[in-house]
């Protein structure tokens, strides 16, 4: 995992460098609670991420150029954008058609 991605106690959530982009995108202990179905901690947060982080990292990049986010401007990132991204994975892998 790439040591610029880490949990900010401040604001409760996992944040990670988007390349290219010139800014952090910050995904809620919220966020990971609805994918997780529990509580997480923030160790759990980032086991997640390490998991997935491909998705994670395409769902920056599809918000980005969904919403046409300036570069060097922060984001974040919900429940339904990485769920969108795993969804997509998950078909891809299955041989389904988007």
């Amino acid at each position: 995992m790439n040591a610029e991605v880490h949990w900010r106690a401040d604001i409760t959530s996992l944040v990670f460098p988007v390349q290219g982009h010139g800014a952090i995108c910050a995904v809620h202990r919220g966020a990971f609670r609805t994918l997780l179905g529990s509580e997480p901690s923030p160790e759990e947060c980032l086991g997640y991420f390490r998991r997935f982080e491909e998705a994670f990292r395409a769902a920056a990049g599809a918000k980005i150029a969904r919403k046409a986010i300036p570069a060097g401007t922060s984001l974040h990132l919900t429940s339904r954008d990485i769920a969108r991204k795993l969804l997509e994975d998950a078909q891809i892998a299955s041989g389904e058609q988007l």
